[in-house]
């Protein structure tokens, strides 16, 4: 019977060695990426939702198939673009009034929001669009008025079947596009 000799004996024990350490950074490492997987999509479903762009309603503001972030907050203004729950999806669209501001529109689609003319250098095509509302119309309390900016397609709070939006259903402001990556920016 042959006996190992002292340097195949060393030999095998920086074998073993470095495998169990190899195995314990192997687990080390996996458990780190996990943990900062599960912070990002925490940070994401929290904080900061990223959301893919479907559909014209928005055009040319945002086009299919862009990435967005939202910043989940509240108190919006006229002019942000807010992503919000209408029948188990998210629409984005733009606020257009708030809680208690009067809302006209006119036939050829010019909006006026408490009597003033709304400036709107992100619409390409004034339209009246699908609208059934009683006009003059007052956003009630905890609502805001939302529109798409391609008009005369968008289905937006012009119409009862979407309506004003009530707040607690607003996902967040849409803050950023991320892609195309010759896209990315701020929304104006």
């Amino acid at each position: 019977m042959d006996f190992p000799t002292s340097s195949q004996l060393t030999a095998e024990l920086k074998r073993v060695r470095y495998r169990k350490e190899f195995g314990k950074m192997l687990r080390s490492t996996i458990s780190s990426l996990l943990v900062v997987a599960a912070i990002a999509v925490l940070i994401s479903m929290l904080f900061l939702p990223v959301l893919r762009v479907t559909g014209t309603s928005m055009t040319p503001t945002l086009v299919n198939d862009e990435l967005v972030i939202c910043s989940k907050r509240s108190n919006f203004q006229s002019g942000d673009v807010v992503a919000f729950y209408f029948n188990n999806k998210i629409l984005l669209k733009r606020v257009i009034g708030v809680a208690g501001d009067i809302i006209d529109i006119k036939e050829d689609g010019t909006v006026y929001v408490n009597g003033e003319r709304l400036e709107e250098p992100y619409v390409n095509e004034l339209a009246f669009g699908e609208c059934d509302l009683d006009l003059p119309y007052q956003v009630p309390e905890s609502r805001v008025f939302v529109m798409g900016d391609h008009r005369s397609t968008s289905v937006d709070s012009r119409s009862s079947v979407v309506g004003c939006i009530a707040e607690e259903y607003i996902v967040g402001k849409v803050i950023l596009r991320v892609w195309p990556l010759q896209e990315i920016g701020t929304l104006d």
